[in-house]
């Protein structure tokens, strides 16, 4: 097992650290927020205009991104707030629960979809399509595969988990108007008007999809479950020759924000003064070894060979 800890897909990977990367990140959202409102706007005329429910229904789901860039905003303004005596530990957490919000949102969004190709199936309709039309979706789907990447790496250079998230939205986005292309020229070329609104239900499996993984990952910060993998941070710390045991061992947070405390176990007639340094070495070591910037806090507890002999390989 490497030495963090696969409980998630990992798209999370911590908050922004400074003023100059909030404004950064902000300045990301207005931007995409703009291009999505765009690539709705196109998306949603022209499927009503040649009658077409999976394009439409690409439509409302390209509207959810930037609802989703609106929230996001909201969101990060909340996690930049600065440590008061209420959150000790800030408000970094405002930008996951930002992001499970965006979750259920687009669960919700499928759901309207679903009803509309329902509607479909019940009273066919044959789409009007047109070339102005598939230009149209070809370009926005052209607009969709640059906002996913530059997205996507702006989030994991700036190491924002709402970039991250949006970025993801996105990408179901690139698939389901591919998926929706290929029916509007399926139907144009003689395939049954069915198979439009189930290209719908295709929309709906993505949108689904990218819920459940936005909801997943941001549960997992949220409710604290184990980032870093505990095997390696007990070897890493049984690596100094004055620690005679570990156990305990927890960590919580991102990748990139991670949290970690564990009970070591030193000998009795050692030193405050000595415990202390060890305990920033081992803190040292732990983020040189794993790459991270981690706040590791550890409980000294003295040595006793009879009690102690099972803790050396506890974790």
């Amino acid at each position: 097992m490497g030495p963090y800890r696969k409980v998630s897909q990992a798209y999370f990977i911590g908050g922004p650290v400074d003023k100059l990367s909030i404004q950064k990140v902000k300045g990301v959202l207005t931007l995409i927020l703009i291009a999505n409102l765009a690539v709705a706007a196109v998306k949603i005329i022209a499927g009503q205009l040649i009658q077409s429910a999976s394009l439409t229904a690409d439509g409302f789901h390209s509207l959810t991104d930037g609802i989703s860039n609106v929230v996001g905003l909201i969101g990060i303004w909340f996690a930049a707030q600065p440590v008061d005596e209420n959150h000790p530990y800030g408000h970094r957490k405002y930008e996951f629960l930002t992001g499970l919000f965006i979750g259920f949102m687009l669960l919700l969004i499928a759901g309207f979809v679903l009803y509309d190709a329902s509607l479909k199936f019940i009273q066919p309709v044959v789409p009007e399509i047109t070339f102005a039309s598939l230009v149209a979706l070809i370009a926005t789907l052209g607009v969709n595969v640059f906002v996913c990447v530059y997205e996507y790496r702006q989030g994991t250079k700036l190491g924002s988990a709402i970039l991250i998230a949006d970025s993801l939205h996105t990408r179901s986005d690139v698939y389901v108007s591919i998926s929706v292309l290929l029916t509007l020229l399926g139907i144009k070329y003689g395939l049954p008007p069915i198979i439009d609104p189930i290209a719908s239900l295709v929309v709906v499996g993505f949108i689904i999809k990218a819920a459940l993984q936005i909801i997943r990952s941001t549960s997992d910060v949220l409710v604290d479950a184990a980032v870093a993998d505990s095997d390696t941070i007990r070897d890493i710390t049984l690596g100094f020759p004055e620690v005679r045991g570990v156990h305990d061992i927890r960590s919580r947070g991102t990748e990139r924000d991670l949290y970690i405390d564990m009970h070591v176990l030193l000998e009795p007639e050692m030193g405050i003064a000595a415990s202390h340094d060890l305990c920033h070495a081992v803190e040292q070591k732990i983020c040189q070894e794993l790459k991270v910037r981690a706040r590791v806090m550890i409980h000294i507890e003295p040595y006793k060979p009879m009690k102690s002999a099972n803790l050396k390989l506890s974790v």
